[in-house]
């Protein structure tokens, strides 16, 4: 028998998962970037079966979100659906469950990557849901991302900061309407629902409301942004104050307020910032249930506002997902939001924000960017506990500790849990 008989009697080898990935990622990277995401879902329509695939690129400030698959979901994902993934799903551990995207829940796999400076998210919107093995599909958007980042590279540097710039500065425009819009919608739910005002006050009261809040989005934003001034920071907290008990009035959460320890002068847009973050957390915890309490807080040392925002919920980070965009926004501006959620207890956010007139101190000390909470985690991500044994060792969610690991990852400036544990050690 010839070597072309038996070529010609062999049975052909099924390609293991690990070529189904490495067959898919070659067929990703090799073509336009501009059709990646086409590529990506048609290389991956076999391992996951989606209706549709979206990917959230924050090192592309141009056109940082593209969404492929059934043309009427596609066109409907917007930035903000895939934002709040951004900042809360974990670099390789990808997650399953059910998202509100394009107005409408869906089964979903979403896969972040740290493979960029800025991370990316890329989300299946599946066909059913059921558990799958995601880990061969991490590694595939792991090689996605660099290949998208190093194709960034090669733009001009110029063009890529004014392009970020302006993306960056419409960004937090839209993200404050928004939660304008939100706030005012929310006071008027309140006042509908308020079983004790009579239709007539109620009708008098909600047309008041949507005057004041249409005003709003003309004037007050614009006014605040703009300003470069100082003013003092107990008057600042007022104005904060004011706009929470105007959205808190007619709910059934009761608001406590901790005003400034001291009266010194806060820059205008650092206030504004301080203000816009913690409307965007109150407006979060409000979409919880048995929610009777919100306390907050703020103090400013001169160089540094750090505000806190805590309520009486259920304490699960799921339930506030929306505040990933909030973290995403902050980071981008050398702020920070760290969550501490506690079931059945609340959930505490800390919002920090620094002057741009005073930099952050260079220290030799690489763990000075972290907070308490993230230096007690980092300290048992080193003893090499896992996720599960750190939330019950803290008496925090799973999904607490998944969010503190993401920051420390960031701000370390490593990829990994181990080279992180390797920096805490060597300190």
């Amino acid at each position: 028998m010839g070597e072309t008989d038996v070529l010609a009697d062999a049975e052909p080898v099924a390609p293991t998962a690990d070529a189904q990935v490495l067959a898919a990622a070659a067929q990703v990277i090799d073509g336009p970037a501009e059709e990646l995401l086409s590529r990506l879902s048609a290389a991956t329509a076999d391992l996951i079966p989606h209706r549709a695939v979206a990917q959230l690129a924050s090192q592309c400030a141009s056109t940082p979100v593209t969404a492929h698959g059934d043309p009427a979901l596609a066109a409907a994902i917007t930035g903000a659906d895939l934002a709040a993934l951004l900042g809360t799903v974990t670099a390789g551990h990808p997650w399953q469950g059910i998202v509100n995207i394009a107005g409408s829940t869906h089964p979903v796999l979403a896969i972040a990557s740290d493979r960029a400076p800025r991370g990316s998210v890329v989300v299946f919107l599946r066909a059913a849901d059921e558990p799958i093995a995601a880990d061969a599909l991490q590694a595939l958007w792991d090689v996605v991302t660099a290949h998208m980042y190093r194709l960034t590279l090669e733009r001009e540097p110029g063009a890529i900061a004014q392009n970020r710039a302006v993306a960056e500065a419409r960004n937090d425009v839209a993200a404050e309407l928004g939660e304008a819009q939100a706030a005012t919608l929310a006071t008027l739910l309140g006042v509908l629902r308020n079983q004790r005002i009579d239709d007539a006050t109620a009708r008098t009261m909600a047309v008041e409301l949507a005057l004041n809040g249409l005003s709003e989005l003309r004037n007050d934003t614009q006014r605040d942004r703009v300003c470069s001034g100082e003013e003092p920071v107990g008057k600042a907290f007022d104005r904060l104050a004011d706009s929470l008990r105007a959205l808190l009035r007619h709910g059934p959460v009761e608001l406590e307020l901790d005003a400034p320890g001291n009266d010194r002068l806060i820059p205008g847009g650092v206030a504004h910032a301080g203000r816009v973050a913690v409307r965007a957390v109150v407006l979060a915890m409000l979409t919880q249930d048995r929610l009777a309490r919100i306390r907050v807080g703020w103090r400013w040392s001169g160089t540094e506002l750090q505000a806190t925002v805590r309520d009486d919920g259920p304490g699960r980070i799921e339930n506030v997902l929306d505040l990933g965009q909030l973290s995403e926004r902050l980071r981008l501006h050398e702020g920070d939001l760290d969550l501490d959620a506690v079931p059945g207890w609340g959930l505490t956010a800390r919002i920090t924000l620094r002057t741009a007139q005073a930099p952050l101190t260079v220290t030799s000390d690489p763990l000075a960017a972290l907070g308490a909470r993230e230096l007690e985690v980092l300290e048992r991500l080193a003893q090499g506990q896992r996720n599960r044994s750190i939330a019950d060792d803290l008496h925090i969610s799973e999904s607490t500790v998944k969010f503190h690991v993401a920051n420390i990852l960031t701000k370390l400036d490593v990829t990994t849990r181990t080279q992180a544990a390797a920096l805490y050690l060597a300190v």
